[in-house]
């Protein structure tokens, strides 16, 4: 029996840039272990799994080379690019994805698509002592959510030179650490980098914490945002009450068929 997948990078629309994920479209139920044993095999930071309900509506589920997660931007993206690419879905109406998170959707907008994801707030907390110590005044602010860690840095100098071994030392018990700080560069309102341990390329579930963050403190309920790690990725970031969009495009590395 074989699968169909593929290989796309998010949150871009040039090869080899963005965060890459696969997606896979399992031709019956598998089981939970076949699906772990296919985020291995596949070796990337998320792989996508999709079942069809009905026309446009799918129930979506995500593993990492470990485990399954609660929520992932990049992946999620990626499905809808591949679903629309392909002809799965109907360009006109948006793509209704049943998660662990609820309910997600997916909106075509020429080469863009924008994904309705829940907005994921930031309670601050003092600084970790050990942090202040080790880092100084270069740390303005810490805060979690359910998902991650935040730490607001100075400036985007500082986002780019940052060294994460000693927060991920003592910043423990999340999915990772997010760092962020306003922008300086060209039309980018806000750059971030995010430790899981390792650095991941662009996190969208991240900017479902930044972007409401950093909304309320510039004023303004959209921003445009960077992920400065090795490969970079862009999108914008547009914040409604309870609700964020994260807009972005993909590309497509490869497709094939896996056989299971």
């Amino acid at each position: 029996m074989t699968w169909p997948i593929w290989q796309i990078n998010a949150f871009t629309n040039r090869p080899f840039k963005g965060n890459p994920a696969a997606v896979c479209m399992p031709q019956s139920n598998g089981e939970d272990q076949r699906l772990q044993q296919i985020a291995i095999e596949m070796n990337l930071s998320e792989t996508a799994f999709l079942y069809k309900k009905e026309m446009n509506t799918y129930h979506l589920r995500w593993f990492t080379i470990s485990e399954e997660e609660e929520l992932c931007g990049h992946a999620t993206l990626a499905a809808a690019h591949v679903l629309w690419e392909e002809g799965d879905a109907d360009r006109l109406h948006p793509i209704k994805f049943f998660t662990r998170s609820g309910l997600l959707e997916a909106y075509r907008e020429g080469n863009d698509i924008r994904l309705d994801f829940p907005k994921e707030p930031i309670t601050l907390c003092p600084i970790h002592p050990a942090i202040k110590k080790y880092y100084g005044s270069i740390i303005q602010a810490q805060g979690y959510n359910r998902l991650d860690h935040f730490l607001e840095l100075s400036t985007e100098e500082d986002v780019l030179q940052f060294l994460p071994e000693e927060a991920i030392k003592h910043l423990t018990g999340r999915r990772g650490i997010i760092i962020s700080s306003p922008s300086t560069r060209k039309h980018t309102d806000i750059v971030s980098r995010f430790f899981a341990p390792t650095e991941d390329p662009v996190t969208g579930s991240a900017h479902c914490a930044i972007g409401p963050y950093w909304a309320e403190r510039i004023g303004r309920e959209t921003l445009r945002a960077y992920q400065a790690s090795s490969r970079g990725g862009t999108l914008h970031v547009v914040c409604h009450g309870k609700r964020v969009h994260l807009i972005g495009q993909a590309v497509t590395i490869w497709k094939g068929r896996l056989t299971v």
